[in-house]
């Protein structure tokens, strides 16, 4: 038995708009696409033979600066209703997909795709719009649709019929390592082992998806042996850190802890809404930085697992030495932030907080999502700001507000929360919430930089991975030199497995997805 989060909203790889729920479903178990993306971000062939290759006749670049892509299929493919899979079930994906009122046409990378058409059956070709670096790792965010069974239902129903079909839950017809046998609502999904996976039959036979929220309820169901695998945002540390401890005296299995969590402070640049106007001045945004307790943090909430950061970019990730060679570090020292404070002019009162060269004193909220774990973080870097003689405040985020993404906008001083995967993508411009875009985007701050850009344009459109690496660093850069954001650290997320379930393995880096997309290949030891 695995044990997710909450009751999956829908089964596909790539959800189509209002669906939410847990937090990295497990739904690489019921889905196959063209690729898939290991633990280290590695790239491997799925539902193709073999990876497009630029230059290689599979991966081609036109003088027009369009592009076009030629995937492969392996022979004799099936969905889980036994249908033939073919190239035109990825065209028929793509159609689905690119319909703007189902509210997935502008997500990467179907806004890059100008066509996808199936020249036979065993053929997919993709037509860019542009140069698309990733054309060889889209993972979940590109998958095939049965054209069979939703054909008839795209063309009759409107979106919010076609989006709330049983289709995308009960009904589902995928063709990943499992098939739903059956679906008990709020409770589980009975899957059994598909005959026709591409990349062979599962080793074990069938498994069922418990759907348990509460992470006490989902610690006593691994600690008794009724439960094997558990699935990512379920338990906090401090479950995972008794189950450890349960567990380590009879080998009762494996806790991984991976620190894949980026922590930060965003900051207010929009001169109508900052609270206090120093945060301004970037000598005031870098003697903040010092002032932030992050070791502390890190022991407190990881047990020293977490990884500090100074950058959005990963200190585990392959590339971070070039990354780290531009940035400067700046650990938690409130000398620092005294140096700093002074050389702008700052100087402390009798209260023991500065005050600007106009006697205004250096006031500033720092604001929370809410939660136990997030306020207790937040008093931690609240009372390390005061010690170092910054008078600031907590303040955390009702449930009214926390949805609520004009006011998020709008938040004064700081704001400490987490990130997407695609990082570097929210301190871009388009990433900036605005009334013409009705306040989405995690830009929330408004940093806004014309170098960053420019920068995140050409990495968008650079084919060459080391290249690429090299943009990474100097957007890295600008953006620690602007102190354009505050990164304090990587959190964990903790998965777990029983002894005697071999093949689970733990995210190494951010942007690696979960760890059952090798679930096929999971057995029970001997």
């Amino acid at each position: 038995m695995l044990i997710a989060r909450g009751e999956l909203p829908s089964l596909a790889a790539k959800p189509l708009v209002g669906f939410s729920g847990s937090l990295n479903p497990p739904v690489r178990i019921f889905n196959a696409m063209l690729d898939v993306v290991d633990e280290r971000e590695t790239p491997h062939p799925y539902l193709v033979e073999a990876l497009p290759q630029l230059n290689r006749g599979s991966w081609r670049v036109f003088p027009d600066g369009q592009m076009e892509t030629t995937h492969r299929l392996r022979p004799n493919l099936t969905w889980h209703d036994g249908a033939p899979l073919t190239g035109e079930d990825f065209v028929f994906g793509w159609r689905v997909y690119a319909t703007p009122e189902l509210g997935v046409a502008g997500t990467r990378p179907i806004r890059q795709m100008a066509e996808v058409t199936a020249p036979d059956p065993r053929t997919v070709v993709i037509r860019w719009r542009q140069p698309f670096p990733d054309a060889d790792r889209m993972d979940v965010n590109f998958q095939p649709l049965p054209r069979h069974v939703l054909e008839a239902p795209f063309q009759s129903l409107d979106s919010a019929a076609f989006v709330n079909q049983p289709f995308w839950t009960v009904d589902y017809v995928g063709a990943g390592a499992y098939r739903v046998e059956r679906w008990e609502p709020g409770a589980f999904i009975d899957a059994v082992a598909f005959e026709g996976h591409a990349l062979g039959r599962p080793k074990i036979d069938r498994l069922r998806l418990a759907f348990i929220g509460d992470p006490n309820t989902a610690l006593a169901n691994m600690l008794s042996g009724d439960a094997h695998f558990i699935t990512e945002f379920v338990l906090g540390y401090e479950e995972g850190l008794t189950l450890e401890r349960e567990w380590s005296a009879r080998n009762g299995g494996t806790v991984f802890f991976a620190p894949v969590l980026i922590r930060l402070s965003q900051v207010q640049f929009r001169p109508e809404y900052v609270n206090p106007k120093a945060l301004m001045d970037v000598r005031v945004r870098r003697a903040l930085v010092h002032a932030f307790d992050t070791p502390g943090a890190v022991e407190v909430f990881t047990g020293e697992r977490g990884v500090i950061t100074h950058t959005l970019s990963s200190p585990r990730a392959e590339y971070y030495p070039e990354v780290e060679r531009g940035i400067t570090r700046r650990d938690y020292d409130p000398r620092a932030t005294q140096r700093l404070l002074e050389e702008a002019g700052f100087a402390r009162g009798a209260d023991g907080f500065y005050r600007s060269p106009t006697g205004e004193p250096l006031r500033l909220e720092l604001w929370n999502t809410g939660g136990a774990v997030f306020e207790r973080e937040n008093r931690i870097f609240v009372d390390s700001l005061r010690r170092a003689g910054v008078d600031a405040t907590p303040e955390t985020l009702s449930p009214a507000r926390l949805t609520d993404a004009e006011f998020r906008a709008h938040i004064p001083g700081l704001f400490t929360g987490g990130a997407g995967s695609d990082r570097l993508s929210e301190y871009s411009s388009e990433a900036i919430p605005r009334t013409e875009n009705r306040w989405q985007g995690n830009n929330r701050g408004g940093w806004d930089s014309p170098a960053y850009e420019r920068l995140w344009q050409a990495y968008n459109a650079t084919l060459d991975r080391s290249e690429r690496i090299r943009q990474i660093a100097e957007m890295e850069r600008i953006l620690n030199d602007d102190v354009g954001t505050i990164p304090h650290y990587f959190s964990l997320v903790v998965t777990a497995n029983v002894a005697s379930l071999q093949g689970p393995t733990a995210r190494m880096t951010p942007d690696a997805p979960p760890a059952v997309q090798h679930i096929h290949t999971w057995e029970w030891r001997s």
